[in-house]
């Protein structure tokens, strides 16, 4: 009944991965237009269920693995010494917004463009 020799095994691991980080970091990307939030997930779903078609469960997974290299780097380094912003709450911001060329002026844009 518990089999996971299928890349449904997969698909649930990267779902769970998008599902959680939507929770917990989604009002990091609250400006980010909603194809791309989606497309990003299915790229990533679509390498990954690849990776270990071809190549096996154990490359997917470390492939997937990998992204915690740069997580680290960009959030302990590159935002807090290069640019200012804490790495794990995105404040001040207003560097953060601008970091991401967002608008700082959200109430004067149309409900369209958020």
């Amino acid at each position: 009944m518990w089999e996971t020799d299928s890349l449904w095994f997969e698909i649930a691991v990267v779902s769970m991965i998008y599902a959680f980080g939507n929770i917990l970091m989604g009002h990091f990307e609250e400006r980010t237009p909603k194809i791309r939030r989606v497309g990003k997930y299915i790229i990533s779903l679509l390498i990954v269920c690849v990776f270990s078609y071809y190549f096996g469960r154990t490359v997917a997974m470390c492939f997937l693995a990998s992204f915690i290299i740069p997580l680290i780097y960009i959030h302990g380094y590159y935002l807090p010494r290069k640019k200012g912003i804490n790495g794990w709450t995105g404040e001040p911001k207003s560097k953060y917004y601008e970091f991401r060329n967002w608008s700082k002026d959200i109430f004067s844009e149309n409900k369209e463009n958020t």
